[in-house]
């Protein structure tokens, strides 16, 4: 348990952060104020777009790559999807003040599918020899 949370500490942190964060009741409507129509979906893909770069960052520390592999790759989209179809059922179920929603899991998608490939692509500049 301690050398996995010396490799993935900050994306456990990060975890828990936006798990109280989808738990906690909103009293403002989308489309208020500053939440403008789609905010809540912007959220959800930059959370995971940031929990998703710090999965994959552990990741590379914890099997010693310059790179994410990509079966490395495979099994953290699995965890990451997981994780965000266990907040929406939660959502529905549990958290009753707020809604589960299949938007907003594809919302998750695509913010752990962008954090996946700046990682990827961030990686490839920094280990590319010219």
């Amino acid at each position: 348990m301690k050398s996995t949370f010396k490799y993935y500490g900050p994306a456990i942190l990060w975890a828990l952060f936006v798990l109280i964060l989808c738990a906690i009741p909103i009293s403002v409507r989308e489309g208020e104020g500053l939440f403008f129509a789609g905010f809540d979906k912007m959220v959800h893909c930059i959370f995971f777009f940031v929990l998703s770069v710090l999965y994959c960052t552990g990741s590379i520390r914890k099997w010693h790559t310059r790179n994410i592999r990509i079966e490395i790759a495979m099994k953290n989209t699995i965890v990451l999807l997981s994780y965000g179809a266990l907040i929406e059922v939660l959502q529905s179920r549990i958290f009753t003040w707020r809604t589960g929603d299949w938007h907003d899991l594809l919302a998750d998608t695509i913010g752990a599918s962008m954090g996946i490939f700046a990682v990827l692509v961030t990686g490839n500049a920094i280990n590319s020899n010219k």
